[in-house]
């Protein structure tokens, strides 16, 4: 640590010790409260805290209640439904809801509510993607029917995803201030500040040990810099902290499909046709330059140095999932093998300049990554130091996610991506998606890829769609993977790393996705103090 940033960490500190914010005074603070935490793990949302545009879909929604959740092995468990079943042509899906289920204001919560829920969300046009819904009904007060315009196995991605609202409660300001039956009540938010909340008193589950929890919106350095002072129950932090121990807290490296890629444009310059935005690149639409890009980088050198060690190599968007294919692991950092594909694939350096020309093209292209993050920036340097030794020039530039929306499609883009869900394969590599939102920016195409995702997408269950998607990323012959078209460089899986105190248990974690919301607490209900347990 260089003497500028321990100035700041130790203004940081000063700053934290002095805060005056509700429930945080040095005095009578919550670490001496035993039913109390205080935690700065970010997260803050943008938009709020309503399901219907999008809370919770990278863990716990914490106010709100979903109809499903994964375990631990990521296995489909029941939450507000007691059970459900599915037509045997797929379309219809019928849910039986628990009738034991209050919302914090004490009214029940019913198939109302979840038909509320679902049909505004569907008319929201928010991140979660609801055409697949034709209808949905209450039959009674506690049996809801989905009807879809097509079969998707991926459907109970949604239902375990989506936080149920009150029907009754859910106005215009309901982001600012949620309820809704899940263990935890929204008590106040200073926004950039902090979040304040309490157990709700009438969750059917499990009751938190814990009846008051403050979030602090602060950032990793400064969270770090909390618990250096003692003021915060967990921090979560970068790697570059992590090998500076911190009295009376261990350190938590959680595994996560929280991955960081290169992706490639894979297309010519306008070979889609008319567009607002410059579409193609002439360098990386050569295949044999993205499986050389692939096979120069060692990713376990990237893990270490880069993520001091609190990583793993990256191979597709969902290493270790159930539905990741092994196969498609390769033998990396294989400089002489990437100078064979790129000499199989008629580039030379003609003009001695050390880099690799083909048909008058320069073996140059620019990677993009957004401005402020050190990670990819990080990434992006030793990527393009790696492969300077090949021929390929590769030109880093951060820049605003706005300027990177507009550019996306031409240039290659060190993105970040990671979910439970593989309905974000589909959307990264279908031709369906080309070009929507940040899907698909590099207008990657093989009618094979599709045609195996549409059958993992109209499988009868989720099981039976896994081998498709495997076979999307590789088959033997072709696929979405390195082996296949390459049409990205993944490179690491970041682990998330929290400081937490000894005394405290956080239970079993499951892999975590990636980053956004907090994945953390998807579990809080098994938080408690070692070796107290609730009850005690």
């Amino acid at each position: 640590m260089n003497m500028l940033r321990q100035i700041r960490v130790l203004v940081l500190m000063i700053v934290i010790a002095c805060l005056v914010l509700p429930g945080f005074q040095a005095e009578g603070m919550a670490l001496a409260q035993r039913d109390e935490l205080i935690l700065a793990i970010s997260g803050e949302p943008d938009g709020g805290f309503d399901p219907t545009n999008g809370w919770g879909r990278y863990g716990s929604p914490l106010f709100q209640s979903t109809l499903f959740k994964r375990d631990r092995t990521m296995t489909i468990v029941n939450d507000l439904a007691r059970d459900y079943s599915v037509s045997p042509d797929g379309l219809t899906w019928t849910v039986t809801l628990r009738q034991d289920v209050l919302f914090s204001d004490k009214v029940p919560l019913t198939a109302v509510d979840v038909v509320y829920t679902y049909e505004t969300t569907l008319k929201s046009s928010s991140v979660v993607d609801l055409s697949v819904m034709k209808s949905v009904k209450a039959m009674d007060d506690h049996t809801v029917k989905f009807v879809l315009n097509y079969p998707q196995s991926t459907f109970i991605n949604i239902l375990t995803n989506t936080g149920i609202v009150p029907k009754h409660a859910h106005g215009a300001d309901y982001s600012q201030r949620p309820l809704g039956s899940g263990p935890f009540v929204f008590i106040q938010w200073d926004k950039g500040q902090q979040l304040i909340v309490q157990a709700n008193p009438y969750y059917y589950g499990e009751k938190p040990f814990f009846k008051k929890i403050t979030f602090l919106y602060l950032t990793e350095e400064a969270a770090y810099a909390a618990a250096r002072a003692g003021q915060v129950d967990i921090a979560a932090i970068i790697p570059m902290f992590a090998s500076h121990p911190v009295s009376g807290m261990r350190l938590e490296a959680i595994d996560s499909v929280d991955n960081r890629g290169i992706m490639f444009p894979c297309v010519l310059p306008e070979a889609t046709g008319t567009h607002d935005t410059p579409v193609g690149n002439s360098v990386t639409a050569d295949v044999a330059i993205r499986k050389a890009v692939n096979l120069a980088v060692d990713r376990k050198a990237l893990v270490d140095g880069v993520l001091n060690g609190y990583g793993s190599p990256a191979y597709t968007a969902c290493d270790t999932l159930p539905w990741w294919n092994p196969d498609t692991v390769i033998d990396d950092g294989n400089l002489s093998q990437a100078r064979d594909v790129l000499a199989a694939g008629g580039w030379k350096d003609t003009d001695g300049d050390g880099i690799l020309e083909k048909s008058v093209v320069d073996a140059s292209f620019l990677l993009l990554y957004p401005s402020g993050d050190q990670i990819r920036q990080s990434l992006a340097i030793a990527v393009s130091d790696r492969v300077k030794p090949l021929g390929i020039e590769i030109r880093i530039e951060g820049k605003s996610w706005d300027d990177i929306r507009t550019l996306m499609h031409a240039h290659a883009v060190l993105f970040g991506w990671g979910s439970h869900d593989p309905l974000e394969m589909y959307n990264l590599y279908n031709s369906k998606t080309m070009g929507r939102d940040y899907y698909n920016a590099g207008y990657y195409l093989n009618p094979q890829v599709n045609g195996y995702m549409e059958k993992a997408m109209g499988s009868a269950s989720e099981k039976e769609a896994w081998e498709y998607w495997k076979k999307a990323q590789w088959d033997g012959q072709t696929g979405c993977s390195f082996k296949g078209d390459a049409p990205w460089a993944w490179l690491v899986n970041i682990k998330h790393i929290y400081l937490v105190r000894d005394d405290l248990s956080i239970g079993a974690q499951k892999i975590h996705p990636h980053g956004h919301g907090w994945p953390l607490t998807d579990n809080i209900e098994e938080w408690c103090w070692k070796p107290a347990r609730k009850g005690a």
